[in-house]
């Protein structure tokens, strides 16, 4: 008869559980039974861990062994509790000292050669690990940058079982080749591009790489794009095909604020459990960019999944940008579902197995055609033939209740052939706009120093109109808009926290007639009879 314990963690959504790992070996005929509510993945671990075991040099009790994942209420999912399971029917056996497995947290999948592999979410494990009390982690070598994230816990990484075998009797550690396809030689969780598929995940590299200086023309869009930023403020590109409307998208991650550190460790968390953290960069510090294709579902862009929800696009976005290219194609189902997000900044998935809630602080980006054909409004030699029928059609995909929650909308007008003549006046820089930007995010963020808030955009209506008013007489027009029902209330405040935006980056105390005006007009599209410039105004 022999009893050990190990431990090692079970992620739902982006919060860990620790998860005790108890094996008990009985006389009797050798069987391995696993409980505690396993999925598939985890009910395979048994042929995993003995073949892993045999080939790591070590002997395979021959006795009816008993595995219990406690507590059994939490369910249970992936390869991730192999070492754990691993090393406590080796301790049961007594080939290890059962009190030198005592709170130690143990991730990773084995081969079945005994090399450790890497498995998601290593960084909300480790979490996990320390809020529990736990100082010691051990993690594949490969993920051992990830682990170290955390501070106050020690993590070890290691290659192989045989080699924490060794850690753990206090003996010489063997040396021991990579795993074939190892995190730290290949994409993601050892399988080349994945970071990019289906995510539209792009890298800081490829961003860095295009500048706002590239974009021709596009006054009042580039303006739009800097309040945005600035205030974290969503927005919708209308205009024809080739206007710019995606290279203004791809530009918006690059002219954002970089992420604190906080906010890189939730961001990090997130991608880690999708399994999309780039090799040899363990921590992300840049505003993610997720740019869904049309046709994705409401599952892939809100998460979801069999079993144990997966985050979607709008968790990957999580303190980015999620960019939704050729908006009204999208399904009207899956468009809608972003309504609750944008609201309150997660998003709650049940499932019979549980409720999941997964962040989902993102800026949002729609570009949409004017019609079908998308040369309606482009000039008299455009040839659009849809119909006003089909016009109204197509552009009644997108719903007015989220219309509603889309701050600036903005028309995007095909570029001139004096503007890519470049006889104009040349734009402006991403460092240029960035450094206004972090200058504006600066000025909010002392405003509202201590408050539970960080940008503009996420001031409560009532909040904004109490504390932080305008300029007596400033909201008159937009009151006026209210009243003739062009403007709801909702509509009314998100004026607000875009003129405030407007002031921060004008450098005003408070927001004034004109950038009431201004506001309004990015919101409506109506002229304000106010210059479309954050400069200097008469």
């Amino acid at each position: 008869m022999g009893f050990a314990r190990a431990c090692s963690v079970a992620l739902v959504g982006v919060e860990g559980v620790v998860i005790e790992v108890q094996a008990d070996l009985e006389p009797g005929v050798a069987a391995f039974t696993l409980v505690g509510l396993p999925d598939k993945s985890l009910s395979e671990s048994r042929d995993r861990v003995r073949a892993a075991v045999v080939n790591s040099g070590a002997e395979w009790p021959q006795k009816k062994l008993t595995v219990g994942l406690s507590p059994a209420s939490v369910p249970k999912s992936g390869s991730g509790f192999d070492l754990a399971v691993a090393c406590a029917v080796l301790a049961a056996a007594e080939r290890l000292d059962p009190k030198a497995l005592t709170d130690i947290v143990m991730i990773g999948e084995l081969g079945l050669d005994g090399h450790v592999r890497p498995v998601r979410g290593i960084l909300p494990s480790v979490l996990a690990a320390a809020e529990a009390g736990c100082r010691q982690v051990v993690v594949p070598e490969s993920a051992a940058a990830e682990a170290a994230l955390v501070p106050g816990v020690s993590g070890l990484g290691v290659r192989s079982l045989r080699q924490l075998i060794a850690v753990l009797n206090d003996e010489p550690v063997p040396d021991e080749d990579p795993a074939p396809y190892s995190l730290s030689t290949t994409g993601p969780l050892g399988a080349p591009g994945l970071a990019t598929l289906g995510t539209g995940l792009g890298g800081p590299g490829n961003r860095a790489a295009k500048d706002l200086a590239d974009v021709v023309g596009q006054h009042t869009a580039r303006l739009a794009m800097e309040v945005a930023a600035a205030g974290g403020h969503h927005v919708l590109w209308t205009g024809p095909p080739g206007a710019g409307k995606t290279m203004l998208a791809e530009r918006m991650p690059a002219i954002m604020p970089p992420l604190t550190r906080v906010e890189s460790l939730e961001v990090t968390a997130v991608h880690s459990i999708a399994g999309i953290l780039p090799p040899g960069k363990p921590l992300v510090d840049t505003p993610p960019y997720c740019a869904p294709h049309h046709s994705a579902t409401m599952q892939s862009l809100v998460g979801g999944g069999h079993g144990v929800a997966r985050p979607g696009a709008v968790s990957l976005a999580h303190r980015g940008l999620l960019f939704l290219d050729e908006a009204p194609e999208f399904s009207g189902h899956a468009l809608d579902s972003l309504r609750q997000p944008l609201e309150s900044g997660h998003v709650v998935i049940a499932r019979s197995a549980g409720v999941v809630r997964l962040p989902a602080k993102f800026l949002m980006m729609l570009a949409a055609n004017p019609c079908p054909c998308g040369r309606r409004g482009s000039g008299p030699g455009a040839g659009c033939e849809c119909p006003t029928a089909a016009v109204r059609r197509y552009q009644a995909r997108l719903s007015g209740p989220l219309l509603d929650r889309v701050d600036l909308r903005v028309e995007v007008r095909p570029v001139t052939r004096a503007e890519l003549a470049g006889t104009g006046i040349p734009g402006e820089s991403t460092a240029t706009v960035a450094a206004r930007v972090l200058a504006a995010r600066e000025r909010a963020a002392a405003r509202l120093a201590h408050t539970p808030w960080r940008t503009n955009s996420d001031v409560p209506g009532h909040e904004m109109r109490t504390q932080w008013p305008p300029a007596p007489g400033a909201m008159h027009k937009a009151e006026a808009g209210l009243e003739t029902g062009r403007l709801t209330a909702r509509g009314l405040d998100r004026v607000l926290r875009v003129a405030w935006t407007v002031a921060d980056l004008t450098g005003h105390d408070r927001p004034d007639e004109q950038d009431v005006a201004l506001a309004l007009q990015l919101r409506t599209g109506i002229p304000q009879g106010v210059p479309l410039t954050l400069g200097a105004r008469p």
